[in-house]
């Protein structure tokens, strides 16, 4: 009997766009507070807090200053003064009490806004079967984008384990600091394979750039292997080096297409025994056509994992025939009644009662053991020279121009041109 391949996951995105009911969400949120879900006052909170302190301190004394303008200003408007002068001094009142108004409004409706994103977040993985983590820091997953830079910190994370584990969810990391910080941000999708498996690398020509891949990390092109069809106009796939075998292996053509039909617009990373997908955008949204399109490429490529977990790294089989004898206290008695020696072709089926000797191995005991040889853990990467080489080229052509020599060097180039 044929076995059928796992149900897609199911897909429900009502609760990203039903009305939610009033104080819900600030109940939702309050709660993920009080069970320690969610931080009671993030980074990004203390900061704004800080930045709205000095605000009111800086426009409460500019305030109290106009406020003795104005009361000066009406007191000479009644004994007769102009009224000009009191409109004068009301403007500047007006326009500092519109900031200060118009800046509340914006922090309350962000606080709302943050409220209602985890509502409708958790009520949607709710309907799908999984469940909802607002925010985790430092995931410690081994994709490549999770061991850079600091403050890494992962957002609303949506996780499923039926028929395998899947998280969906936003990260962020820093590199830099002062005025040279910057915060990069990715969506991911992290699935659980049943085996380690060689690192190998998708890197999607689509969201390539003039300096070339966008992921953070650049790889020997001595490691990239070329496969049939219009794989290679897809995506760069990159594998250690001595598993290019492993690699078709595993990227069979009905995979292949897979891949190409459903997540050509994403990077895929393959580590250990983890599969990643990435783009830079958020994946957990409030947007249900980016939750179809993320169920759509994981309902596709789940049922093509099995074939993945009978892969097997040969490099291994050395450690694996590395196994104990078998104790004496196992072998029949060669003595006994109704039983004679046991020789190599009684093991391998050849007849006689030794044939069904309980410690005859199962074949799939010859087989290396689940694993990845060391070599072809991690792939080799490399420095992008080119980005390096046209940074340092303009840093050199800022400094010239700045200092004055560049004109010289151009005048004299042109001179020895024409001749002059």
């Amino acid at each position: 009997m044929t076995s059928l391949p796992p149900a897609p996951p199911t897909f429900d995105a009502r609760p990203l766009v039903e009305p939610v009911p009033p104080g819900a969400a600030r109940a939702f949120t309050q709660e993920l507070k009080r069970t320690g879900r969610l931080p009671s006052a993030s980074n990004a909170a203390i900061v704004i807090v800080g930045v709205t302190l000095v605000g009111v301190v800086v426009f409460g004394s500019m305030v109290v200053t106009m406020i003795s303008a104005v009361f000066g200003a009406i007191m000479g408007a009644m004994q007769g003064g102009s009224l000009v002068a009191l409109f004068g001094a009301l403007v500047p009142v007006l326009f500092f009490g519109a900031i200060i108004a118009v800046a509340v409004v914006l922090i309350v409706r962000s606080a709302r806004t943050g409220d209602e994103r985890r509502y409708r977040l958790d009520g949607f993985a709710r309907a799908n079967g999984m469940s909802y983590v607002p925010q985790f820091g430092n995931p410690g997953l081994p994709g490549m984008i999770f061991s850079l830079g600091s403050a890494r910190n992962a957002t609303d994370l949506v996780r499923g384990d039926r028929p395998r584990f899947v998280e969906f969810g936003n990260y962020a990391y820093t590199t830099g600091s002062g005025k040279n910080k910057t915060t990069h941000r990715w969506g991911y999708v992290a699935v659980k394979l049943d085996v380690p498996l060689p690192n190998i690398v998708l890197d999607a020509t689509s969201n390539n750039s003039l300096f070339g891949s966008n992921l953070p990390a650049s790889f020997d092109k001595d490691q990239r292997l070329s496969l049939e069809g219009d794989f290679d106009r897809y995506f760069d796939l990159y594998c250690p080096a001595g598993y290019e075998t492993d690699a078709l292996y595993l990227f069979t053509p009905d995979i292949m297409a897979r891949f190409i039909d459903h997540a050509a617009a994403l990077d895929v990373e393959i580590v250990d025994d983890w599969l990643f997908l990435y783009a830079r955008r958020d994946f957990s949204t409030l947007d249900p056509a980016t939750w179809a399109w993320l169920f759509s490429v994981v309902g596709a490529l789940l049922d093509k994992f099995a074939q993945w977990a009978r892969w097997r790294d040969d490099r291994l089989a050395a450690a694996a025939a590395a196994t104990p004898a078998t104790p004496q206290a196992m072998i029949p008695d060669a003595a006994a009644p109704g039983t004679g020696p046991v020789t190599a072709g009684a093991v391998q089926g050849g007849g006689g009662a030794a044939s069904t000797v309980p410690f005859v191995a199962p074949l799939d005991a010859l087989r290396p053991p689940p694993g990845v040889a060391p070599q072809g853990r991690r792939l080799e990467r490399r420095v992008p020279w080119l980005p390096i080489i046209i940074i340092g080229a303009f840093v050199l052509f800022w400094i010239l121009s700045q200092l004055g020599v560049l004109g010289g060097l151009l005048g004299g180039l042109v001179g020895g041109l024409t001749g002059g």
